[in-house]
């Protein structure tokens, strides 16, 4: 039986964007980064008010095809509540079509967002493993989307298919002399975009060279950063988007080229570089300056945090 959320009920939600893939672990593998968007949604008695600052601002619908007002619906249709009316305002830091995870940050956060409102009225949230099966429902895959919601770094996997595909991922524990580099152009893309590139079938040399990678990273991740490089190699995604994204094909080479471990950050056309250097080298920071990309030095992200009627950051229910 359905519940309805009486108005003048507040919740907060802080979501991390993400990095996918890292280079081998195509769909696999995902990284949180600190760069977060925030989440404020009050119910009302009736309608629905959208409100957009930062990134996106001017460019999203502000109806009830939003990303996160349909994330938020669903949650509370998870939990078997409802709300007449909302307002959702959206305070977002995480670059949209980068391949840094922004949609998987908006469905986790209006997923969280809900988890926050039903508490409210002793209704029980959505554990950690349901919000990340319901957010990767979303996408069709978990790697940004568990990352998301788990924060650090993750190996997500799938089973089943069709309507008992199931969704699950484990941690990695980062190691701490890794430092994070996130390279945003001004240029923007879409995964739908350029995995249309990609071939429908690969040779048994390109999956058994990628599963080498995949595995090896998942040991350069947390034992043995000095392997990054070797564990960053990909041939089954990278090369094939280059011819889409140009300026990110250089900046990524020029980084590997001064023994930087660099991927695209998911579909792209951001560049992830993982290394225990402070500082990128003085070669690949002019790379950058003259590609048009914007060098941020970041950290890993936590997860998802949500809470009822106070900032979403003091609490993590």
């Amino acid at each position: 039986m359905t519940r309805t959320l009486p108005a003048g009920l507040t919740a907060n939600a802080v979501v991390a964007a993400s990095s996918a893939n890292l280079g081998p672990g195509f769909d696999s593998l995902g990284l949180a980064l600190s760069i977060y968007d925030e989440i404020t949604v009050e119910t009302t008695r009736s309608g629905l008010v959208v409100d957009v600052e930062g990134e996106g601002e001017g460019q999203v619908p502000l109806d009830s095809t939003h990303l996160v007002v349909r994330a938020i619906e669903r949650g509370l249709d998870t939990l078997g509540v409802t709300a007449p009316g909302l307002i959702v305002r959206c305070r977002n830091a995480i670059p949209h079509s980068r391949g840094l995870g922004s949609s998987a940050a908006a469905v986790v956060g209006g997923l969280a967002a809900a988890n926050g409102l039903a508490a409210q009225i002793d209704c029980t949230p959505m554990t950690e493993a349901e919000l990340i099966q319901v957010s990767s429902e979303f996408e069709g895959h978990p790697d940004n989307a568990a990352a998301a919601v788990c924060g650090g770094a993750v190996v997500s996997w799938t089973d089943g298919e069709g309507d008992e595909r199931r969704y699950a991922a484990a941690p990695i524990r980062l190691h701490p002399d890794i430092n994070l580099f996130v390279g945003i152009p001004q240029v923007r893309s879409s995964t739908a975009e350029t995995r249309v590139l990609l071939p429908e079938q690969v040779s048994h040399h390109a999956a058994r060279f990628n599963l080498s990678r995949a595995a090896l990273l998942v040991v350069a991740l947390s034992e043995r950063p000095d392997l990054l490089l070797s564990a960053t190699e990909d041939v089954l995604h990278q090369t094939q988007r280059a011819p889409a994204m140009p300026a990110s094909a250089e900046f990524l080479a020029v980084l590997r080229r001064c023994g930087i471990a660099a991927v695209l950050s998911g579909a792209g056309p951001a560049v992830l570089a993982l290394s225990t250097r402070s500082q990128l080298p003085e070669e690949a920071v002019r790379c950058a300056a003259d590609r048009g990309f914007r060098v941020v030095k970041t950290s890993v992200g936590n997860g998802v945090k949500w809470a009822s009627g106070v900032t979403a950051g003091s609490s993590n229910k």
